[in-house]
């Protein structure tokens, strides 16, 4: 994949290190959240929900970008990741935020983010492997 300015390129690697960070938040916040009712049931447990909802919702739209830097090229590459998901996800909870479902939050949590982490550093091996200013 060739990017047609270094500029781009830049993007494209801080867009990757946003992803990783907001998964490596997501394990750290919730370790203490053993199941979806852990969540919904003490008010530390909302507190937990709400900030990893806000988690996702940037790691949605970083997802946005980075599709749309790579000219939806990137993406594809790695179809073990339900893309169309990880997007949706930040669109549910940015504008149904009322109808948050501590299941699916629980589910993005604990199921998900290990196969995205293992398609970041896919990508950042991909495209940095032998560029030797990242």
């Amino acid at each position: 994949m060739e990017f047609e300015s270094t500029e781009k390129l830049a993007m494209v690697y801080e867009t990757l290190k946003n992803i990783e960070t907001a998964i490596t938040r997501l394990q750290e916040r919730t370790v203490q959240i053993h199941t979806s009712d852990d969540f919904v049931l003490s008010p530390f447990g909302m507190e937990k929900l709400d900030a990893a909802c806000m988690v996702i919702i940037a790691l949605g739209e970083s997802v946005k970008t980075l599709d749309k830097l790579t000219d939806k090229e990137l993406l594809p590459i790695y179809p073990a990741v339900d893309w169309k998901k990880v997007m949706g996800a930040r669109d549910v909870m940015a504008h149904h935020y009322f109808v948050i479902d501590a299941d699916e939050v629980f589910s993005i949590v604990k199921n998900d983010l290990e196969p995205l982490k293992k398609a970041i550093d896919y990508f950042k091996e991909l495209l940095f492997k032998e560029r030797a200013e990242y």
